[in-house]
């Protein structure tokens, strides 16, 4: 049966994921506590990894029931612990002497900070996909695919690519369930640098975008709508939520259906 396996927040943008039981759906249709916040330099620019291949370096463990990140500077003896509330100030200048210049760490409890501000809901990926993409390239593992992939819900039970799916070749989106909390599926997502780095180091596997796009295009199944990609360089797909499912909650181990069009 196809059921939700895996739900990863990301609760500082382009920092280490937490592995969760629960979610709740906030008023942006996002994910509480995903992405909520992000680093910006004095231009107010993003300070992630697509700018700054250094930030894969840092380790980050979060306790979100106690707002709590443990932080992992390259070189140091024992990770920092930091309050996310309370020891804002505190944090952005860790931050800043890692990175050798001055950022602000900013919070947004609506929507966090998506890349897709127009599709702000859950990425969705299924466990045969990650394990698909991971044998084309010899040396990363399933693990490691996922931390470059960076999807927040993981569906297990389905084929690989059966979230492709969840869009049409007209643009409609694509309702489906889980548990009881209502999605519209809209398009698959354009990958930027980050997955081609590995997501400890920041070292690049050579050729990963051209290899995947061939591969990509080549295992394709039948009744995806190609019509969707202007390139190949895409995976997984993000999501709407309507303004109903606001307040409900996903759980490891719903059952996730596509419901009739």
């Amino acid at each position: 049966m196809s059921h939700l396996a895996k739900i990863l927040l990301y609760p500082i943008k382009s920092l280490d994921g937490a592995e969760v039981e629960k979610a709740t759906i906030i008023s942006s249709g996002a994910l509480q506590c995903d992405r909520e916040f992000a680093i910006f330099d004095e231009q107010n620019r993003f300070v992630n990894g697509k700018r700054h291949p250094k930030i894969h370096t840092l380790r980050a463990e979060f306790s979100l029931e106690n707002r709590v990140v443990h932080l992992q500077i390259p070189g140091s003896n024992s990770p920092q612990v930091f309050h996310l509330d309370e020891e804002r100030k505190r944090l952005e200048a860790t931050f800043s002497d890692f990175f050798g210049f001055a950022v602000t760490l900013k919070q947004n409890t609506n929507m966090g900070f998506p890349d897709d501000t127009e599709s702000p809901g859950a990425t969705v990926i299924s466990t045969a996909t990650l394990i698909e993409v991971a044998s084309w390239f010899p040396g990363v593992s399933v693990d490691e695919m996922r931390r470059r992939m960076r999807a927040n819900i993981e569906i297990d039970g389905v084929p690989a690519f059966w979230e492709d799916r969840l869009f049409t070749a007209d643009e409609e989106t694509v309702s489906f369930q889980v548990g009881d909390v209502l999605f519209f599926g809209v398009n698959s997502c354009q990958r930027c640098v980050v997955p081609t780095r590995n997501s400890y180091l920041g070292a690049v596997y050579p050729n990963f975008q051209k290899i995947f796009v061939q591969k990509r295009q080549a295992t394709m199944p039948s009744w995806v709508a190609t019509s969707r990609f202007n390139h190949f360089y895409r995976l997984s797909v993000n999501t709407k939520v309507p303004t109903s499912e606001v307040g409900k909650t996903l759980q490891v181990g719903n059952k996730v259906q596509i419901l009739p069009q």
